[in-house]
């Protein structure tokens, strides 16, 4: 396939499919294609996978964003973490139920889809009125009215809030905002998603553990202040030529700056 040969980091499993269309490119289904039918094939992937990212290249095809569903439905029975961005949101907006109450959820909202998700939600009104309380108002509002999903808010400062328990990053980032940024963000937080299964399967020794609830929130956190780094350091360096794939060089720099290097306790570094 096209994109395997494009570069040995990817790993491709040619199962999507999208609507039939004379002008797409894409791997197209029958007049009949049952997104249900195309899902039974990805879910039985989800047993490998500790954590699902869902939304980045996804795209609107009906039949696309259907055969999502079914595979969220899925990997929400399973108690599988998920962060959902991009067109995944759009779904979301359209069917809330996908995700609501399910706490294991993390979504990632430009200010368009914010905005689009407060009103499906029914509670934009109030995201209006909730702003003149308090910076973290907002957010507060939206992650309660989908009944505890972990909801981050991007911007010059980046509030995440579960209803309950809000946090801000206000880490300096980079000085320029380039489109495809927030897939750093969404790997990053999936990257500590995925430690937090590590984490409780007992794969460290740690002492004390901390409750299973905290651990979402921290992911997040984590995956915050990594992005902001990565943006801040990729800046020094690119200036306004900084394209989002600058980024990905600066995770290992970004990583040490904030937690320090694995078992390197002696030394003041965290151990992760």
């Amino acid at each position: 396939m096209v994109i395997k040969s494009y570069s040995p980091n990817l790993m491709v499993h040619p199962l999507m499919r999208s609507s039939p269309s004379s002008s797409s490119s894409l791997p197209s289904a029958g007049p009949d294609a049952d997104p249900d039918q195309i899902a039974s094939r990805i879910i039985p992937l989800l047993d490998r996978l500790h954590v699902l990212v869902i939304g980045p290249g996804l795209g609107r095809d009906p039949l696309m964003q259907d055969t999502v569903a079914a595979v969220i439905r899925a990997a929400r029975e399973k108690n599988m973490p998920m962060v959902l961005d991009a067109d995944a949101l759009l779904l979301v907006s359209r069917d809330p139920s996908l995700v609501k109450g399910y706490r294991l959820a993390v979504l990632t909202p430009n200010v368009v889809e914010f905005g689009r998700l407060t009103k499906a939600l029914g509670v934009d009104e109030q995201v209006k009125s909730a702003a003149q309380e308090s910076e973290t108002a907002k957010v507060e509002a939206l992650a309660k009215a989908l009944g505890g999903v972990m909801v981050v808010q991007k911007g010059p400062k980046d509030y995440l809030s579960d209803g309950t328990v809000t946090l801000t990053v206000d880490l300096e980032g980079g000085k320029k905002r380039s489109g495809g940024q927030g897939d750093t963000l969404t790997g990053s937080i999936a990257t500590f998603l995925g430690w937090r299964k590590a984490y409780l399967d007992g794969i460290w020794d740690t002492g004390k553990k901390l409750e299973e609830k905290e651990l979402v929130g921290l992911a997040v956190f984590g995956g915050s202040a990594i992005t902001r780094e990565c943006s801040r350091l990729a800046f020094a360096k690119r200036g306004r030529s900084l394209q989002a794939s600058d980024l990905t060089d600066e995770v290992h720099t970004a990583f040490l700056n904030i937690f320090g290097e694995v078992d390197d306790e002696a030394n003041g570094g965290a151990r992760l």
